[in-house]
C-alpha cells in the first residue's frame, strides 16, 4: 500500500485527478467505480478542467459505489444526483457507459450489478473515501471481507452524520452498496482522506490490523492500493 501525503484539500484534488488521468491515458476504456461525499468534489472539479484541456472520457465506463435506499435519483441528496451534477454532466462520458446503483434496488438488482461489472471486464480503478467509523462505501463495521453488492442497514454513527442533511422523518436507514469482496477485486484502489474528522479512521487504516470492525482496513490486503491524504487527515498540520 502506497501512501502519499499532500498539503491540503486543493493539493489532494489535483493529485487525485492526475492519478485518474494517468489511468485513462493508459487505458481510455477503463472501468471506474466512483465515490460521493465532500472529499472527492475537488477531484471531480479538476477532472472536468482536464477534460476541457483534452482528457477524453468517451470510452470510460462508470459504476457507483453506493446509494441511499429509497431516496429518489432526482433528490439533490442522492448519490445519483451528486455524480451526475458534479462529474458526469461536465465531461463526455456516454450515457450508455454509466451504471449507477439504484435506490430502488432489490436483491436481484444487486446480483445483476455484479454481473454487469464482470461483463465490463472488472473495475480498473476504484476510488473511495474513508468513513469516520471506518466504513468504505456503505460497508459498515462488522462487514464480511467476502461481501458482495447488497442492501445494508446503516450504522448509528453513520445515521448521526446523515442527520445534518436529512430530517428525522426522511432519514434513510438502509443503503445499497458494493461489498468488500467486490471492492477488493478492482485492479487498482485509490483511497482519499481529507480533514481532521478522518484522522482516527485513517490512522486505523494505515497502522491497525485488518479487521471486520474496521472495513476500510481491507484495503491493506490489496496488491495495488494507494492512499492519498492531506496533512489535516494525517494529523501532521
Amino acid at each position: 500500500m502506497r501512501v502519499h501525503v499532500v498539503l491540503d484539500a486543493e493539493a489532494l484534488a489535483r493529485r487525485a485527478a492526475e492519478f485518474v488521468a494517468e489511468v485513462l491515458i493508459a487505458k481510455p476504456n477503463a472501468v471506474l467505480a466512483l465515490p460521493t461525499g465532500r472529499t472527492p468534489l475537488g477531484m471531480y472539479r479538476e477532472l472536468a478542467r482536464k477534460h476541457l484541456e483534452g482528457l477524453d472520457f468517451s470510452r470510460t465506463r462508470i459504476f457507483s459505489l453506493d446509494e441511499y435506499k429509497g431516496v429518489s435519483p432526482k433528490d439533490e441528496r442522492s448519490f445519483d444526483h451528486y455524480l451526475r451534477e458534479h462529474f458526469l454532466a461536465r465531461v463526455n462520458v456516454l450515457p450508455g457507459n454509466v451504471r449507477l446503483l439504484s435506490s430502488a434496488a432489490d436483491g436481484s438488482a444487486c446480483t445483476e450489478y455484479e454481473t454487469e461489472i464482470r461483463n465490463a471486464g472488472g473495475i480498473d480503478l476504484l476510488i473511495a473515501g474513508v468513513g469516520t467509523n471506518g466504513h468504505i462505501a456503505f460497508n459498515e463495521p462488522g462487514t464480511s471481507l467476502q461481501s458482495r453488492t447488497r442492501i445494508v442497514d446503516l450504522a448509528q454513527s453513520t445515521l448521526a452524520n446523515m442527520r445534518m442533511v436529512f430530517g428525522a422523518d426522511e432519514l434513510p436507514t438502509q443503503a445499497v452498496t458494493m461489498g468488500l469482496g467486490t471492492i477488493l477485486e478492482a485492479r487498482k484502489i485509490l483511497v482519499l482522506a481529507s480533514g481532521e474528522s478522518k484522522q482516527r479512521a485513517l490512522a486505523r487504516l494505515l497502522d491497525g490490523p485488518v479487521a471486520t470492525e474496521n472495513p476500510i482496513s481491507a484495503v491493506r490486503l490489496h496488491a495495488d492500493a494507494t492512499v492519498m491524504a492531506d496533512k489535516s487527515a494525517m494529523g501532521t498540520e
